[in-house]
């Protein structure tokens, strides 16, 4: 399966932004970020708050945050939301580059 960062330029051809929402504090971000040359933006959430305000689900018995992956419009309302039930459980990028495409034709 294609990274976001294989297809990253799709992703903003279609007008979006991928924003990457992690557990590290600013140093690790920086870090992983700059040792991964990834085009996106890395938004540190050490707090949870961001997790608690989407709802992300965390296992402790299931290394810490499930992944959730969600597409907002333009007026920031979430029109698509996928909670993973394990580490691996992450949509293809073409459903999120479909569901992107919906979302610009309405």
């Amino acid at each position: 399966m294609a990274s976001i960062r294989d297809d990253y330029q799709e992703f903003t051809a279609l007008g979006a932004e991928v924003v990457a929402v992690g557990p590290d504090d600013l140093q690790a971000f920086r870090r992983y970020w700059s040792e991964n040359a990834l085009p996106f933006i890395g938004l540190p959430d050490p707090g949870h708050r961001v997790a608690r305000l989407y709802k992300q689900q965390v296992r402790i018995l299931k290394w810490g945050r499930l992944p959730l992956v969600c597409v907002l419009d333009r007026a920031g309302r979430i029109r698509y939301a996928h909670h993973g039930q394990s580490m691996a459980d992450i949509p293809p990028n073409s459903t999120l580059l479909n569901i992107i495409s919906e979302i610009n034709r309405s």
